[in-house]
C-alpha cells in the first residue's frame, strides 16, 4: 500500500481541448490500424486543483464522474490516502473536442504528482484507459502542437485484434510520428450546435465493427492529403494548402465512409464556414463540434460573429474562437 511523502501540496493542472481532423488507416492489411492526426486547443480547457486532505472529497463540476476516475487510478497505485479535488472547468462533453481523455489524464497527473508517484503521461494514460485507438489526446495533454500518431499494430496477439473506438480498446496510445508547432496567428472558429452528442457506447463500438475494414484505397487517399498536403503545409506555414487538406479530409477515408451520421445542420455549418472566409472546415471526430481555420484575431472574430448568427438561426449553439495550444497541459506544484 501507498503511504505517501508526507508533503502538505497543491497542484494545479490546465490541460487543452484537441481538434481530431481524421483517422489514418482502418483497413488493417499492413498489419497496423488507426493513427490519426489532430490539434491541441487553448480553449475550452480542463482547469482543477487538487490538494492534501483526510478523505477524497471532490467539489466543482463533474463531481460523479471525478469520483470514478479518483477511484480506478487510487485502486490501480493500492493509494489509500485523501485528497481534495476542486474542478473548476471542464470540456463539454462527447462534441469532439476529446473531454474524457483530458480531464482523466488531469486527475491522474494531478493525483500523481500529489502523491509523489514516478509516472509518466503514456504511464497514466494505460492507467486511465486513454488513447486506445486514437493517441491525438494523450498527445496534446503531454506536448500540444499538430500531432500524427502511429495507431496499433493489428491481428492476433497483437495491441488490436479487432476495430474498436478508444473507450472500448485497452491498447496503448499510439506512438507519436511527428509534432509541429502549429503557427499563432491561425485560429479556429469552433461551432457547437445543440443537436444531439456525438457517438458513445455501443453504438460508436457498433459503427467501427459494422464499417470496417476500410477500403485500402480510402486509406491510401487520407494517407496522401498528410503526408503531401498537410504537413508540407504546416513547414512552409502556406494556411491556403493547410485548409484545403483539412476540408478534403472531410471526403475521404473514415469520415466519407460514415458521412450519413453526420447531421444535417453540421453539414450546413461545414460550408457556412466555407463560405464565409474560412481556409478550410470540417467536423472534429464524430462531431458535432465544427472548425473553421482562419488567420489573424480579427478575421476570427468576424467570423465568430457570423457563424453565431447562423447558428441561431439553425437551432441555437455554441460559438467561439480559439488559437492552438502548443506547450500541452500546465502543471503547477505548490508546496506548503
Amino acid at each position: 500500500m501507498y503511504e505517501g511523502c508526507g508533503l502538505e501540496m497543491r497542484v494545479q493542472v490546465r490541460s487543452p481541448s484537441r481538434l481530431h481532423f481524421s483517422l489514418i488507416d482502418l483497413n488493417g492489411a499492413l498489419g497496423r490500424v488507426d493513427g490519426s492526426i489532430g490539434l491541441a486547443l487553448n480553449h475550452p480547457a480542463v482547469i482543477l486543483e487538487v490538494s492534501s486532505n483526510d478523505t477524497i472529497e471532490v467539489t466543482g463540476v463533474q463531481t460523479d464522474f471525478v469520483h470514478s476516475l479518483v477511484s480506478r487510478f487510487t485502486q490501480h497505485y493500492s493509494i489509500d490516502l485523501g485528497a481534495k479535488i476542486h474542478v473548476t472547468s471542464t470540456i463539454p462533453s462527447h462534441v469532439g473536442l476529446g473531454s474524457t481523455t483530458q480531464l482523466s489524464l488531469s486527475i491522474a497527473a494531478a493525483l500523481s504528482r500529489l502523491f509523489g508517484l514516478d509516472t509518466t503521461t503514456r504511464d497514466l494514460a494505460e492507467v486511465m484507459g486513454r488513447g486506445g485507438t486514437s493517441g491525438i489526446g494523450v498527445a496534446a495533454f503531454e506536448m500540444g502542437g499538430l500531432i500524427v500518431d502511429g495507431g496499433h499494430t493489428f491481428g492476433c496477439t497483437r495491441q488490436k485484434q479487432s476495430f474498436l473506438p478508444s473507450r472500448a480498446s485497452k491498447a496503448p496510445p499510439g506512438p507519436v510520428l511527428t509534432r509541429y508547432a502549429f503557427p499563432e496567428d491561425w485560429m479556429f472558429v469552433v461551432a457547437i450546435p445543440n443537436v444531439a452528442r456525438g457517438l458513445e457506447g455501443d453504438r460508436e463500438v457498433k459503427i467501427f465493427q459494422e464499417r470496417c475494414p476500410i477500403p485500402a484505397e480510402e486509406v491510401g487517399a487520407v494517407c496522401r492529403i498528410v503526408l503531401m498536403k498537410l504537413l508540407p503545409a504546416i513547414v512552409e506555414r502556406n494556411i491556403n494548402d493547410f485548409g484545403a487538406g483539412l476540408s478534403k479530409l472531410q471526403n475521404v477515408g473514415f469520415s466519407r465512409l460514415t458521412r450519413d451520421l453526420v447531421q444535417p445542420v453540421v453539414a450546413r455549418c461545414i460550408e457556412f464556414m466555407a463560405n464565409h472566409g474560412a481556409y478550410g472546415s470540417g467536423q472534429s471526430s464524430f462531431g458535432p463540434t465544427v472548425f473553421g481555420l482562419v488567420k489573424g484575431v480579427h478575421e476570427a472574430e468576424r467570423l465568430r460573429e457570423e457563424a453565431n448568427i447562423f447558428l441561431s438561426s439553425e437551432g441555437g449553439g455554441e460559438v467561439f474562437a480559439t488559437s492552438a495550444n502548443n506547450v500541452g497541459a500546465a502543471i503547477q506544484v505548490l508546496e506548503e
